[in-house]
C-alpha cells in the first residue's frame, strides 16, 4: 500500500503540473459534445434522443486522447524501469497510475456531464442516470485503456495503434452507457444494464492491473 500512494501522489502531483494537458482532453469533450447540434440541427426531440449516445462518444474519445501520457512519460525518463525492477508487487503501482489515470481525466468528464445533458434537453432524473453509467464506465475505459498503452508502449505510431487496440474493446461500455439512458427515457428498466457495466468493472479491476504489468514488463526487455 506504501507503493500504492507514493505512485498515486506522484501522479496526481505530475498531472497538477501539466494540468494544460488535462484541460486539453476535457475541452474536447465539451467542444465534441457541443458540435453536434450545428451538424444535426437544433430540434429538440432529435437532440434529446442522440444526446446520451453524443455525450458517451466524447467521453471515449477524450478518454483515449489522454491514454497514452499513462506511461509514455516514466517510460522515456526511466522511472518506469526502476518501478518495474523494484521488489513492490507491480499490480499495486500499476492500479495506483490507472486511478490517477481516472481522476485527471475521467473524474471530470462525470462531473461536466450534467451541463451537457441539460443542452441536449435530458430531464433531471436522465441526466442522473447519465452521471451513474459514466461513473461506473469511465474506470472501465481508464482499465482497458491502460492495457492498450502498455502494450503499445516505446512503438512508432503508438498512437494509432492503440486506438485500433482498445476502441473494438470499448464498444460494449458504450451501447450498455448510452442504452442505459435511453431505456431509462422509454420506461424500461436500467437494472441489467447497471449490472452489466458493475460486473464489467469488477472483471477489470481484477484481470487489467495483472495484464498490464505483464505488457510493462515486455516493453522493458
Amino acid at each position: 500500500m506504501n507503493a500504492f500512494i507514493a505512485v498515486l501522489r506522484r501522479d496526481l502531483l505530475l498531472a497538477w503540473r501539466s494540468r494544460a494537458d488535462l484541460l486539453v482532453a476535457l475541452s474536447f469533450f465539451v467542444i465534441v459534445t457541443s458540435l453536434f447540434p450545428f451538424g444535426v440541427g437544433a430540434d429538440p426531440n432529435q437532440l434529446h434522443a442522440i444526446g446520451p449516445g453524443v455525450v458517451w462518444v466524447a467521453a471515449l474519445l477524450a478518454t483515449l486522447l489522454a491514454l497514452p501520457r499513462m506511461f509514455s512519460q516514466d517510460f522515456d525518463s526511466g522511472v518506469l524501469e526502476q518501478l518495474v525492477l523494484s521488489p513492490e508487487p507491480p499490480v499495486f503501482w500499476v492500479l495506483a497510475k490507472i486511478l490517477a489515470h481516472w481522476l485527471t481525466t475521467g473524474a471530470p468528464l462525470v462531473v461536466i456531464a450534467p451541463l451537457l445533458g441539460m443542452m441536449y434537453g435530458l430531464k433531471t432524473d436522465e441526466i442522473g442516470v447519465l452521471i451513474a453509467t459514466l461513473a461506473l464506465g469511465t474506470p472501465v475505459l481508464s482499465l482497458i485503456g491502460a492495457i492498450g498503452a502498455a502494450l503499445t508502449l516505446g512503438l512508432r505510431g503508438a498512437g494509432s495503434l492503440l486506438a485500433l487496440l482498445v476502441l473494438p474493446l470499448f464498444v460494449p461500455v458504450l451501447v450498455f452507457g448510452a442504452g442505459a439512458v435511453d431505456a431509462y427515457a422509454g420506461g424500461m428498466g436500467i437494472r441489467p444494464h447497471m449490472l452489466l457495466m458493475g460486473g464489467g468493472l469488477l472483471a477489470a479491476l481484477a484481470l487489467a492491473p495483472l495484464a498490464c504489468a505483464a505488457a510493462l514488463r515486455l516493453a522493458q526487455e
